[in-house]
């Protein structure tokens, strides 16, 4: 069965496609949903004469959306996790942590729309693809690092001190001395 596209249809086309698809999916699905049409000469003219509009607007749209790719391209979101050994992160990041950090910085992007097909669990530099219009994609470049706390040295820590006053502690992480008593080779020859 032949039909012509309405709409996009996920998986399937984009508006104004002209698909052969199985004669139920079209007749049981994609026609009674008004995502299709069947093709007639008639629907055929009207279809193309849709198309022709379809492609000026898709046009404009996609410029429009050229800029907000070129602004999400330069993005470097940095995500501090603790990590164990071999550098791997306790918990992860997300889809939803990139969604939230681009969220704060003034992007309105759907979580569905970042590929992230696994959440990262390491730490390094990876770039995550962000779907901005139909196939058009924006690289966000994403850090996860390490927390800061775990690493000897000092460290200025932002404190909230009354809705967006913010006072700043100086903390110093220093290595820990006399913890559990360490066995040398000493004390194990008088043990």
């Amino acid at each position: 069965m032949r039909v012509i596209l309405k709409q996009d249809v996920e998986k399937v086309g984009h508006k104004g496609d002209v698909l052969n698809v199985s004669p139920g999916y079209g007749r049981n699905f994609l026609i009674p949903k008004k995502l299709a049409i069947e093709v007639t000469a008639s629907n055929l003219k009207m279809i193309e004469i849709e198309r022709a509009a379809l492609k000026k607007k898709v046009e404009q749209e996609r410029l429009s959306f050229r800029g907000l790719i070129e602004k999400l391209n330069g993005e470097t979101l940095t995500f501090a996790r603790r990590a164990g050994d071999k550098d791997v992160i306790f918990g992860s990041v997300s889809s939803a942590d990139v969604r939230d950090e681009l969220a704060k910085r003034g992007y309105d992007i759907d979580k569905k729309k970042i590929v992230l097909e696994d959440p990262i669990k390491r730490l390094g530099n990876f770039t995550v693809p962000v779907k901005v219009y139909h196939d058009d994609r924006a690289e966000v470049k994403k850090i996860v690092l390490e927390d800061p706390l775990k690493r000897l040295g000092n460290f200025t820590v932002p404190v909230k001190v009354y809705h967006d006053d913010r006072a700043e502690v100086k903390v110093v992480v220093v290595k820990e001395e006399g913890g559990p008593e360490e066995k040398t080779p000493e004390a194990e020859s008088k043990g």
